[in-house]
């Protein structure tokens, strides 16, 4: 902020999650700052005050200043000039109401001097984030209309910080719900996964449910029954749910299912096996499990898959939990060069190590190297 006052005097403010989370004595995370100075002489004042300045997104106002490796935001005041429902055309401003004006809610459209002092440019916004509302600034289907993504953020800002939602903006969410048919899989995936991070994301999912909005780009969603049996068990055992969790909890277990929603959310390859590995049909009801068969679970489908369906079940699960935080992987003591010393060849190799494996987990895993030996012996 230094830096930039010395080139214009009141030129730069805190805005946006800082200010908020500030006034609702919320941790702050991020700290971004507004200007009236022009993206290119932040650089240069960034870099005459000796702090490295990396422009990404200099087309858009935002220079990024890094300070012990921590990262600000500097972004130019803008103003639309011409928005399509998923990116805007925008220019320079000085003015910060023009700015406040083209932001999404009124508890986002906050700045705060140096000195503290809270600036308010639309209204409202500081008493929404006194009371937990969270309510568009103007108009909101021109909002949603500038940048239909808002129609999720609407959803997000109310898990975070909501307490209770904003008649008004529901009802142009669900107007204006179509438009989410533009966004790009990974914008909207991004959105929902910091949404399902909430701590009780269950009224805003409910909202967007009933809204229509869910079925958007969730149809699997049928009921919200499978979040309900989540909450129950992660209560229970006293472990907090995270997103991939929740997803699951909100579609139907099916190997189908998981191919839509990965597809169409386009999840990562780790978040898509994450998901498969919960739907395999092979895993049984592991809240039922003796030892012995949890013990086989576990080793044919990891403790994620495991735990995953556990607490997906609606179920006290605090012993299986606590077992399988106490399980370790035993190590198969066989492998292809005893296949290939037994007088196995080719594919014959691999299937008698898996009938092999197989034999060694429905004994608990309790025979030794020898009597494996002895056993492949016996299949070659």
């Amino acid at each position: 902020m230094a830096a930039l006052e010395a080139v214009r005097p009141g030129g730069a403010r805190f805005v946006g999650g800082c200010v908020r989370n500030a006034i609702m004595d919320r941790p702050v995370d991020d700290i971004d700052i507004a200007t009236q100075i022009e993206p290119e002489s932040v650089i240069k004042a960034l870099e005459a005050a000796g702090i490295r300045a990396i422009p990404t997104g200099i087309d858009h106002g935002t220079i990024t200043a890094v300070i012990d490796g921590k990262p600000f935001e500097i972004t130019t005041l803008r103003r639309d000039v011409e928005t399509d429902g998923r990116r805007a055309v925008v220019a320079f401003t000085e003015d910060w109401a023009e700015d406040a004006g083209r932001r999404d809610f009124r508890l986002n459209a906050l700045y705060a001097d140096r000195d503290g002092t809270v600036h308010d440019p639309v209204g409202g916004g500081i008493e929404d984030a006194e009371a937990g509302r969270v309510i568009f600034i103007g108009d909101a289907d021109m909002r949603l209309r500038e940048d239909f993504l808002r129609i999720l953020r609407f959803f997000r800002f109310n898990a975070w910080y909501g307490a209770g939602i904003d008649a008004d903006g529901l009802a142009a969410c669900a107007r204006q719900k179509e438009g989410l048919k533009k966004i790009a899989a990974e914008r909207i995936w991004k959105e929902l996964h910091k949404l399902l991070a909430a701590p009780d994301p269950t009224e805003a999912v409910t909202a967007m449910q009933d809204s229509g909005v869910l079925a958007i780009f969730l149809p699997e969603a049928e009921t919200l029954d499978g979040l309900h049996d989540l909450r129950v068990s992660q209560t229970l055992a006293g472990v907090q749910a995270d997103p991939m969790l929740r997803l699951m909890a909100l579609i139907h277990r099916s190997a189908n299912s998981v191919l839509a929603v990965s597809k169409r959310l386009r999840l990562s390859n780790a978040e898509a096996n994450r998901l498969t590995m919960w739907a395999a049909d092979n895993l049984p009801d592991v809240s039922g499990m003796n030892g012995r068969q949890l013990r086989q679970a576990l080793y044919w489908h990891g403790k994620q898959a495991v735990v995953d369906r556990a607490l997906t079940s609606g179920r006290d699960v605090r012993d299986l939990l606590f077992a399988v935080r106490a399980w370790k992987r035993p190590e198969f003591p066989v492998g292809g060069d005893d296949a290939l010393a037994a007088g196995l060849k080719g594919p014959e190799i691999g299937q008698a190590l898996r009938k092999l494996e197989e034999w060694w987990m429905a004994e608990d895993f309790q025979p030794g190297r020898d009597q494996l030996l002895e056993r492949l012996g016996k299949l070659s």
